[in-house]
Formats: C-alpha cells, sequence, structure tokens
C-alpha cells in the first residue's frame, strides 16, 4: 500500500502530470456514474467543484460509514473542493450562473428535464458560456421511447439483457455488483469531455456530450451481440465460463477454488503433459479450442476430476511453470494484501483515510491525489470569495440557507 502525502489544496503542484490543470470543472452530479467521471478529471489537473444540494449528495447517506460520511461518497469524490447551493432560490440559481461563465466543463446527472428546470440546462448555461463543454449524463439518452426513464445500474443491467448473461447456467440471473454500467458511462463521459476539449482548442465553440447508461450498457455488450446475431440464439449463462474458449472458469481443486484460462491450443497441450493426461491432448473431440467449445458438456466434467486431485497452490505452481493463465479466487482482503497489490501503487493512504488511485500511471508515477473528499460545504466560503462575494454577503447567504458551509453543519450533513 502506497503511503501519499495529501497537499490540502486543489492548486497544489503535486505530481508530475497535470494535463487537465487550469481546467474548471461544476460537478452538479451525484452517486456514481458523474462523480467518477469528474474525479478522474480532477486527478489529471482539473479545478472541480462539487455543488451539492441541502443534505449532499446521497451516498453520503450510504453505509458504511466512516467519520460520517459514506464509502461510496469517498471512493469517487477525491481531488474535488465543495460547495453547497440550493437552486430552488434565485441567489442560489445566480452563483451558479456565475460559476457556469467562469468553467470550462459542466457535468450534470439531474432526472429527465430537472436541470432546464432548475435553470441549468445546456440551452442555458451554454448561452451565458458559449465556450461551455456541456456532459449530461442519464439513465436512456435523449432520444427513444424511454428517454424519459431513470438511471439506475441494475434497472439497465436488466433493461439491456446483461442480466440473461451473468449466473450460474440453469439458475437466476446474477447481478454484477460492482456497477459497471454505472462506472462505464463515467469512463464514457470522460472520453467525450477530453475530445470535446481539443475540439474547442481548435474551434473555440462549446459542446454538448452526453453519456448514458442504456448507450454504455449496449457497448459492453458489443461481442456478446455479435455473436448473438451470427449464432441467431440466445446464450446460455455461463457461470464463471467464456461462450468462446474452453476450459476458461472456475474450478473446485483439492481445497480452494482456482481459475484456469486455457486461452489457446498451446496452453492446452500444457495442461493436458502437467496432469499426467497426454491422450487428452491428442483426443479428437478436445485438439482445437473450437472443438473443446463444441464438446464442452463432455470435457469439463473431465478437467473439474483433475484438478480436485490437487491442492490450489500447487497446481498454481505447476502452471506457472508453462505459462498458463490461471489464478487463485481471491477475496477483497486477500487482493488489499497481496504483494503485487502492495507494489503496484493502486492503494494509496494518507493517515487514516485509503482510496484506490486512478488506474492510470503516467511516467512510471501514479496521479496525485491533492484533497480528501470534501466535507459538506466544505470550502462554500472560498469559493464565493473568489467570485467576489465580501464576508457579509457570504454570511446572509449561509443564514438564508442559500448557502452550506461546513461551518454550519455536522461533520458529512447540512
Amino acid at each position: 500500500m502506497e503511503t501519499v502525502k495529501i497537499s490540502g489544496s486543489a492548486d497544489a503542484g503535486a505530481g508530475p502530470f497535470r494535463p487537465l490543470a487550469g481546467v474548471r470543472v461544476l460537478d452538479f452530479s451525484k452517486i456514481l456514474a458523474g462523480p467518477l467521471c469528474t474525479q478522474y478529471l480532477a486527478d489529471l489537473g482539473a479545478d472541480v467543484l462539487k455543488v451539492e444540494p441541502p443534505g449532499g449528495d446521497d451516498t453520503r447517506n450510504w453505509p458504511p460509514f466512516a467519520e460520517g460520511v459514506g464509502a461510496i461518497f469517498t471512493a469517487v469524490n477525491r481531488n474535488k473542493r465543495g460547495i453547497v447551493l440550493d437552486l430552488r432560490k434565485s441567489s442560489g440559481l445566480a452563483i451558479a450562473h456565475d460559476l457556469a461563465t467562469k468553467a470550462d466543463v459542466v457535468v450534470e446527472s439531474f432526472g429527465p428535464g430537472a436541470a432546464d428546470r432548475l435553470g441549468i440546462g445546456w440551452g442555458r448555461l451554454s448561452a451565458l458560456n458559449p465556450r461551455l463543454l456541456y456532459a449530461s449524463i442519464s439513465g436512456y439518452g435523449t432520444r427513444g421511447p424511454m428517454k424519459d426513464g431513470k438511471g439506475y445500474d441494475l434497472i439497465a443491467q436488466a433493461f439491456t439483457g446483461m442480466l440473461s448473461l451473468t449466473g450460474e447456467p440453469g439458475g437466476p440471473p446474477a447481478r454484477s455488483p460492482f456497477s459497471p454500467v454505472d462506472q462505464a458511462t463515467g469512463y464514457h463521459a470522460v472520453i467525450g469531455i477530453m475530445g470535446a476539449l481539443m475540439q474547442r482548442d481548435r474551434t473555440g465553440c462549446g459542446a454538448k456530450i452526453e453519456a448514458s447508461l442504456f448507450d454504455s450498457a449496449v457497448g459492453l455488450l458489443g461481442y456478446f451481440l455479435q455473436n448473438y446475431w451470427l449464432r441467431g440464439t440466445e446464450p446460455e449463462r455461463p457461470g464463471s465460463g467464456h461462450e468462446s474458449l474452453c476450459p476458461y472458469q472456475a474450478f473446485a481443486t483439492a481445497d480452494e477454488p482456482i481459475i484456469l484460462g486455457v486461452a489457446n491450443d498451446g496452453f492446452w497441450y500444457a495442461f493436458c503433459e502437467l496432469a499426467g493426461m497426454r491422450l487428452l491432448a491428442e483426443d479428437p473431440r478436445f485438439t482445437t479450442n473450437g472443438d473443446r467449445v463444441a464438446n464442452r458438456a463432455i470435457l469439463i466434467p473431465i478437467v473439474a476430476d483433475i484438478l480436485a486431485r490437487r491442492s490450489r497452490t500447487a497446481w498454481l505452481e505447476a502452471f506457472a511453470t508453462r505459462g498458463i493463465p490461471s489464478s487463485p479466487v481471491h477475496t477483497l482482503g486477500e487482493l488489499s494484501g497481496h504483494p503485487h497489490t502492495e507494489a503496484s501503487g493502486m492503494i494509496l493512504r494518507d493517515g487514516s483515510f485509503q482510496t484506490v488511485a486512478s488506474p492510470l500511471r503516467i511516467d512510471g508515477e501514479r496521479l496525485a491525489v491533492r484533497l480528501r473528499p470534501p466535507a459538506l460545504g466544505e470550502h462554500s466560503r472560498i469559493v464565493l470569495a473568489e467570485l467576489g462575494y465580501q464576508p457579509e454577503q457570504i454570511d446572509a447567504l449561509i443564514a438564508d440557507s442559500v448557502v452550506g458551509s461546513r461551518d454550519f453543519a455536522a461533520p458529512g450533513r447540512l
């Protein structure tokens, strides 16, 4: 686990790679997809201001908690500053408009039509700032009969057929618990924003970027759909297996489960030799990967019987001698404590605070962590002062509940 020193300043120069330094991002998003998008922008050096409503982002109140703040909020809101604004009040909306005129990027994930009703939709803000890049994250996009549907990861998994693919053969559907659709939508929004920034450098014009859970889920299913169109039949739930490879799945050993990934014929011959089953490699039913896939029902019980004869450690050590892809089925605790995880620098720690790093490494370095996730309204006073508000004006806005500030709130709540 890599130890980092968090600077406590959004403008700190820590870290050699900050290509988005000087880019201002106004983040109206909440939950997962939008905040993950803006966290990646912040990791790349952007000054991200998270704008929360009174009460804050919903995930602040989702357990488990650390120091009164939900773990999901902590996972996707580092390197940001935070302000609380009540956009339903005219003076709160005026502040939002002022911020938008000085921003390069706005990211929002309100329900259908909500941003327009609040006065911060694309039409209103782009009129105030023609250079603005406006990223809208939604459930189903802005076209089609489902465009007014709300976006939730599990609903998207079900609607797009993803749930029909997950689970054990013959069993019920199983949700992918790490919210792949939400996370992919955040990644896609980042890609769109980065491309739009490059275009704006050439043209000077702003743009609207749209990313939806529906589009992202369908994108993730690309090769499954290609297979379906080619085959014309629905696939069976594969469990941990792979429709196009065999044997390529989880197996029990004499003690702990293992993943065996026979991804080509060379690995298959090597496996048969290690197992003392050279005749199996010569069996015409299993000679090529296509043969093995066609005869999966016969082959899998044979391989399962072989693997059950030795321990997980014995098999892993044997496979390593021949370069056969394999892995233990780790728990999160095993992953966290593994020497490779520590050496990778993917988990960063600063005192009691720890977080998963950006998956990028640039010039050999992880992207810097400059700020912990903001307390609710932590930077409200600073941001308003930057806009030119005087202390007495800021006090009045806080007293009128237009603005929330940490000095008026219990930790993690307004």
